[in-house]
């Protein structure tokens, strides 16, 4: 208990010495963006699966709240911009697949896949595994997953300039007179500029507290091979993978073996209550760890502490969420989420074409960037296999009609 103690006031005692108001309003921008367009999937899968509107009100708590605490508690104890997110790949598997199972199967499936994962997480095995992969690649990816945010901010443009227009102004200016805060000047021009056109709609956002509710899980094997194992799976691949590598690519050496294990048990504690999974986030990690966040990556943790407790504040309203985010123009959204993302797109991009392995950091970015996706699982994954075995070609070791050539054979 006193170790206890004493680790929450040293937390207190640091999180109010390095409090940055731009880190508070990453971690909101990034709290934002996993709401915007992934809420819109896990309201898809709900309708598939017949559920009530208390059921799904639930089911958005136990994702906020299961996102929330990891991501504060995992922040506080690495000191590092630690972002875990809701699965957005399970999300969509559970559009596909969850009109053949009843809810109770479903929670049953979710229980299984968060033990998966969690023994994945203690034994170390992914840990290992990423441990094997070569920097470039990871960053390639990386580049990869984050070029459609970036472009999206030019798309945007055509559909709605008169809002991001100046977005894109007020930040380049900000990016040369006050740095540290370009993002948060660039969410105000758009917030500034959406009222003065008329694009902002609070008339019609309620708010509502969220009653969670608990279900009793029933265990079948269709649910257990339909959902458990295929939610296992592309979590693992296109959200946990990804999201190591965004911490790698700012520095951040944190060990991934708690990381997993602390996902996985949120998953595990919330899903009777409707949670399909809780991972390491990618994207929004992004927006967190880099310099937009704060100069120095030894404060960026603060973005994470906030974004956290942004999840814990919205969680609150689940039945009211969708609402507020039909207020502001989707275009808004999609804007500043990849204006905060430009510094991780450049550096990504910037780190995984030095050295020798151009070739495959190139194909890893291009087969991630492609959105080609396969058996259920994203191009983020696939990218990551690409790389690998491009590596393996040009680089590896490999035996063909009994000879092994190695790497100085191949060059010579």
């Amino acid at each position: 208990m006193g170790k206890l103690n004493s680790f929450i006031f040293s937390s207190l005692r640091n999180v109010k010495r390095d409090y940055s108001t731009s880190a508070v309003v990453i971690g909101l921008i990034a709290t934002l963006v996993s709401y915007a367009g992934p809420l819109l999937i896990v309201f898809q899968a709900a309708k598939v699966a017949h559920l009530s509107e208390d059921i799904v009100s639930s089911w958005i708590w136990a994702i906020s709240f299961g996102s929330g605490l990891t991501c504060i508690l995992l922040s506080l104890w690495f000191k590092a911009p630690i972002i875990t997110a809701f699965s957005t790949p399970g999300a969509v598997l559970l559009v596909s697949s969850w009109s053949t199972y009843s809810y109770s199967e479903a929670i049953g499936a979710f229980i299984v896949s968060a033990v998966i994962m969690t023994i994945l997480g203690m034994t170390g095995l992914f840990s290992s595994i990423m441990k094997k992969i070569p920097p470039s690649i990871t960053t390639a990816m990386l580049a990869g997953i984050l070029l459609h945010f970036g472009i999206s901010v030019f798309t945007s443009l055509g559909k709605l300039p008169v809002v991001i227009i100046p977005m894109l102004v007020f930040y380049l200016l900000s990016k040369r007179l006050i740095p540290r805060y370009a993002v948060i000047v660039s969410l105000m021009a758009g917030l500034f500029t959406a009222y003065l056109g008329h694009e902002l709609h609070f008339q019609h956002v309620h708010f509502q507290l969220v009653s969670p509710i608990f279900t009793a899980p029933s265990f079948s094997l269709n649910a257990l091979i339909g959902i458990g194992i295929p939610l296992c799976i592309v979590t693992m691949a296109s959200q946990n993978a990804p999201g190591i590598s965004v911490l790698r690519a700012d520095g951040y050496e944190t060990p991934a073996s708690p990381l997993i294990t602390a996902t996985g048990l949120s998953s595990l504690f919330f899903a009777s209550f409707g949670s399909h999974g809780i991972n390491l986030a990618a994207i929004t990690a992004a927006i967190c760890t880099g310099k937009e966040a704060h100069a120095n990556p030894d404060k960026r943790y603060i973005a994470g502490i906030s974004c956290g407790m942004f999840y814990l504040i919205f969680g609150l309203f689940g039945a009211t969420i969708a609402s507020l985010f039909n207020a502001f123009p989707q275009e808004l959204i999609v804007g500043i989420a990849g204006i905060a993302l430009f510094g991780s797109l450049s550096s990504s991009l910037s780190v995984s074409m030095q050295g020798e392995k151009k070739e495959i950091a190139l194909i890893t970015f291009l087969v991630t960037a492609s959105g080609v996706s396969m058996f259920g699982i994203g191009s983020a994954f696939w990218g990551l296999i690409a790389g690998l075995f491009v590596d393996w070609i040009l680089f590896g070791r490999f035996r063909i009609i009994g000879f092994t050539q190695q790497k100085e054979e191949i060059k010579g």
